[in-house]
């Protein structure tokens, strides 16, 4: 069989890893990953194809997609209808019973995916998270569901008309994953004290020093924006941003925010220490090539 030039390189490229590890004696640390709303953990078109890539490029890692529920089926389920704290539990217990993560994993969230890894970052802190990648998460919250995964379309319209109206409600906070981060910017006080799980992992109401303690843990929290995303209101919400109080047009930048600047979470120290990373794609959620992630996440931070 004859092999085209980038296909020896990639080859080459992927054997002399492999010997760097063998020489050193380490092993790569273990990825785990978690999809968005809609999505599975194993899907090959979404995260399957993920874990392809990260098998291929750090060759003997092991990589953990969380699935939420007994099959594929009840996993993307799960995405709309499972109280997310108890999803947090239920993954802050397998991670801690799986053995090959004992020393520590880095992270890698896919929308909603990424702030629910955050909650594990600051709730579980064994074992512990190495490096947090946040891909379209909506660490603000988000309000709006502008563009629903067409598969889901009727759902989701159901669901935004929902929560324009009853998000903070104890029966709709407990049943709807997007509910619990959904953040009214014209009921701020409402959702502060409304909201079972981003208000809580936000620090917005009561300080929980074991949560800033335990992010600030992480070596790197990255965190991509996707510029043409029309699922995410506001995008800016992906780097930690959101619409200044009282109002839904103008936004503010996480460092704007009282967030920041009162530090309830850490992210000023660790922005002062380098280690908030704010990436962006020009393009649609999470929509990015293989390159991309390749140059900008594997190889910066996961090797």
């Amino acid at each position: 069989m004859v092999l085209g030039c980038n296909q020896v390189v990639m080859i080459c490229g992927l054997l002399t890893i492999a010997a760097f590890y063998s020489v050193a004696g380490e092993t790569p640390v273990p990825i785990v990953l978690w999809h968005g709303m809609g999505d599975s953990c194993c899907f090959s078109y979404s995260l399957g194809q993920i874990k392809n890539i990260l098998e291929a490029r750090i060759p003997g890692v092991y990589v953990k997609s969380i699935k939420i529920g007994n099959n594929l089926v009840e996993d993307v389920e799960n995405s709309y209808f499972k109280n997310v704290n108890e999803q947090v539990q239920q993954v802050c217990k397998e991670l801690t019973e799986d053995e090959a993560l004992k020393n520590g994993y880095n992270a890698i969230g896919f929308s909603q995916g990424a702030q629910f890894l955050r909650a594990v970052a600051q709730r579980c802190s064994s074992p512990p998270m190495k490096n947090l990648i946040s891909l379209g998460g909506q660490h603000q919250g988000v309000y709006g569901l502008p563009n629903c995964a067409s598969l889901q379309h009727y759902l989701c319209n159901q669901l935004r008309k929902l929560l324009n109206y009853a998000a903070y409600s104890k029966y709709i906070q407990e049943k709807f994953v997007q509910a619990e981060y959904w953040h009214d910017p014209l009921k701020e006080s409402i959702y502060k004290k409304g909201s079972v799980f981003l208000a809580d992992i936000n620090n917005e109401l009561h300080v929980n020093e074991s949560y800033r303690e335990n992010l600030k843990k992480l070596k790197n929290f990255v965190m991509v924006k996707f510029e043409k995303d029309s699922m995410v209101e506001p995008r800016i919400s992906e780097w930690f941003g959101f619409y200044k109080p009282g109002q839904a047009v103008e936004i503010e930048t996480l460092h704007e925010s009282n967030l920041y600047k009162e530090d309830r979470l850490g992210l000023k120290e660790m922005d002062a220490a380098g280690k908030l990373h704010f990436l962006s794609v020009d393009g649609n959620h999470l929509q990015f090539t293989d390159e991309w992630f390749t140059n900008n996440i594997i190889d910066k931070f996961l090797r």
